[in-house]
């Protein structure tokens, strides 16, 4: 077994384009423009400064201009490009230096609010246009540290900061463009990449769910099916000794013998459960497995199921037949075959408290690279030839044992990933359990069926109730 292969970031960030719709970011320039029309009445009544009224209505009246335009022209539900995005950015930050150079540069305080459009492009837009972003404002930042127009009382006094303090205002500005952009980019584009693994991970679950619920319409089918069939054998029977004399009708009686021998067999291969029986909702802890197992038995490694009982009491508990566990069990036994050189072990045991299933082969083991982040989804690992030759075609990238994770743990399972050899030691061992190691377990109570229910099982089949 081998850790799960993962293509680039790409995929995450070619989803990321329209994510901002336009509402917001005009919701929130209202709330800049509110802002800073009150900052600049309490600056001049309250502590008396003097600005240039003109440049500032001009500044204020641009962004003013631009979110009546939008909201007008544009559906509140509109959701910008990557492009349209980026200029809308780049309109603020340039709307706010230009308050900034009219009100006295990096000397101002709010000088800060020039990192809010950076972080906002680094959350929802691709990097090639959040370091544009970035780009423009650590530039128009370091432009306002030299060149603006100072701020001046009634008294002509003009209020500046000591050039050390001016340096380290220049330089915590830039630092947090850097650091908020890095951050927000890395932080959004996790979260979405959880979002879109937990969405393959619920329609794997739905599919499962789906095939165990077909299953058990087909066992319906067949109970009830099969007592109509018997009486057309029966009857088809008698009128084929009791037709001898007329040879034409005689073969149209052994005819609906044969379909109904034909619709039975059918049946049979179909699904020999009774009519959504117990069997169908909880069976023997080896059943389950196999069941997991069973669609790559067949695909030229040997899987060998191993059943341990360690409570000396001979009899395997039963499990609830969930979705859950069938379908994690099966991607990680796939997985196993997929890498194993021969032979891939399952290892069942139980005692009164746990259940445990390991899944062993003797492949070359997990990457030392990558060990220690599997399961999580989109991990990226470098294919080499050895990998393309087992798995041909193959371009996965991590969901696979993410989403077995997710679901097994889901039903309590605790799951570790381990190698067999030196961590280094990437050679293959056949017909060694040396390889990796998938190890789960369970709290009985968790999946376990009480014995009292183990017992239902054994007998007469009946309705199932949840």
């Amino acid at each position: 077994m081998s850790a799960p292969e993962n293509s680039t970031d790409l995929i995450t960030e070619e989803r990321r384009s329209n994510w901002v719709r336009l509402r917001t970011l005009n919701m929130v320039r209202w709330i800049a423009i509110a802002g800073q029309v009150v900052t600049l009445a309490v600056a001049v009544l309250a502590f008396g400064l003097e600005f240039a009224p003109g440049g500032f209505a001009l500044v204020i009246g641009a962004s003013l201009i631009l979110n009546i335009v939008t909201t007008v022209v544009f559906p509140e539900n509109t959701r910008l490009t990557e492009r349209g995005a980026t200029l809308m950015l780049l309109f603020d930050i340039c709307q706010l230096s230009a308050l900034l150079y009219l009100s006295g540069g990096l000397n101002n305080p709010f000088a800060l609010l020039i990192l809010a459009p950076v972080s906002i492009s680094a959350s929802a837009l691709r990097p090639k246009s959040s370091v544009l972003i970035g780009g423009a404002a650590i530039a128009l930042v370091t432009l306002l540290s030299l060149y603006h127009v100072p701020l001046v009382t009634g008294s002509g006094t003009v209020l500046s900061i000591p050039s050390i303090f001016l340096f380290g205002q220049w330089a915590g500005i830039v630092i947090g463009v850097v650091f908020l952009g890095v951050f927000s980019w890395r932080v959004a584009s996790e979260i979405h990449t959880m979002s879109e693994a937990l969405l393959a991970t619920q329609m794997a679950l739905t599919r499962e769910q789906k095939l165990t619920d077909l299953g058990g319409v087909v066992a319906a089918a067949a109970h009830e099916l099969g007592t109509p069939l018997a009486t057309i054998k029966l009857v088809s029977g008698e009128l084929v000794d009791d037709l001898r004399d007329f040879p034409a009708m005689k073969e149209d009686a052994q005819l609906i013998s044969e379909q109904a021998d034909r619709c039975r067999d059918i049946l049979r291969s179909m699904g020999q459960a009774g009519k959504d029986d117990l069997h169908m909702h909880f069976v023997p802890l080896q059943t389950v497995v196999e069941e997991a197992a069973h669609p790559h038995m067949e695909r030229g490694k040997s899987v060998v199921v191993d059943v341990q009982d360690e409570t000396s009491e001979g009899e395997q508990p039963y499990v609830y037949r969930r979705p859950e566990i069938i379908h994690g069990l099966r991607n990680l036994v796939q997985n196993a075959v997929d890498f194993a050189e021969t032979t891939v072990w399952i290892d069942v045991s139980w005692t009164r408290r746990k259940i445990v299933v390991r899944i062993i082969d003797d492949g070359t083991g997990f990457p030392a690279s990558v060990i220690g982040r599997i399961g999580d989804p989109f991990v990226r690992k470098r294919r080499n030839e050895q990998d393309i030759s087992k798995r041909p075609g193959y371009e996965g990238m991590g969901l696979g044992l993410f989403i077995a994770k997710t679901l097994l743990e889901r039903t309590g399972a605790e799951i570790s990933f381990a190698n067999g050899t030196e961590r280094h030691d990437m050679s293959p061992h056949t017909g060694h359990r040396s390889g990796a190691i998938v190890e789960l377990s369970w709290p009985r109570e968790r999946i376990g069926v009480p014995e009292g229910e183990q017992k239902r099982a054994l007998g007469k089949n009946t309705p199932f109730t949840a």
